[in-house]
């Protein structure tokens, strides 16, 4: 009786040690809650004149103005060709840097250069990219998409190169015993293992990358975040409310195909 009531009563040991230790951090991370929040200065009568502003601003949206249509079906289109451009550059550059980051497959000083290029490359956020893009090419969607084929480029091959390392050895270990060549183990040993996965993530990027084009239009690399952010300048609200709608209608039909593709490939 006393050996299975402990056994109904036994419960993993937590990582954060007892209950005193569980409480001394839980109090140290509410105090240092409460004085980040204290230390930013917050100016309480200007968020309250903020508030004011907001509902003026909301009322000036609406009804939103769709005449310009043209000009948004032009924006629209460059954020979708943006994306789906820039998705299959990516998926194409990521293949040589997810064989050279997957631990099984390169050797050591390749798989740690390969490493440090997708942690570097993860370390900017695509706003931060499409600056530098936009500085080195001009305004426009050639700056947007390479800033999105970069950031899909490294996102991919970190995602394959993780899967790459989790396939079944006995494959590969066959091939390699038999005698054959690096390229025919990479394709008939690791690509049936890897590619219905691959394909799933490809897919999951597109989704992604509607919506980031949408982002880093507003810095002026293109697309319909590049309208966005000039209608904003000109005060023009009722043209902002009707492309914060495109833009939400585009966002849940790339997360509609998404979800849909990839439970077909299930």
């Amino acid at each position: 009786m006393s050996a299975s009531l402990a056994a109904r009563s036994w419960q993993p040991s937590s990582m954060f040690g007892g209950r005193w230790q569980r409480r001394t951090l839980l109090f140290a991370f509410a105090a240092y809650c409460v004085w980040s929040i204290g230390d930013l200065a917050i100016d309480h009568a200007r968020v309250m004149r903020g508030f004011g502003r907001a509902a003026d601003m909301l009322a000036r949206m609406w009804p939103p103005d769709f005449s310009r249509w043209e000009l948004l079906g032009r924006g629209m289109l460059e954020s979708v060709q943006m994306a789906i451009a820039s998705s299959v550059i990516g998926a194409v550059f990521c293949v040589p840097i997810a064989l050279c980051a997957a631990r099984n497959l390169a050797p050591a000083p390749v798989y740690v250069a390969a490493r440090a290029l997708i942690v570097v490359g993860r370390t900017f956020h695509e706003v931060i990219v499409a600056i530098l893009f936009v500085k080195l090419f001009g305004f426009g969607a050639v700056a947007g998409m390479l800033t999105l084929a970069f950031s899909s480029a490294v996102f991919l091959a970190k995602m394959i190169a993780e899967d790459i390392e989790n396939v079944r050895p006995g494959p590969v270990e066959a091939m390699r015993a038999t005698g054959a060549r690096f390229g025919q183990v990479v394709v008939f040993g690791i690509v049936p293992q890897v590619v219905v996965r691959a394909l799933g993530v490809f897919i999951y990027r597109i989704d992604a990358n509607l919506r980031h084009s949408t982002v880093i239009g507003i810095v002026g690399a293109g697309g319909i975040g590049q309208t966005l952010a000039a209608s904003f300048t000109r005060y023009d609200y009722d043209f902002s409310a009707a492309i914060l709608l495109c833009i939400a209608a585009l966002v849940a039909l790339g997360e509609w195909f998404s979800d849909h593709v990839r439970r077909r490939l299930r």
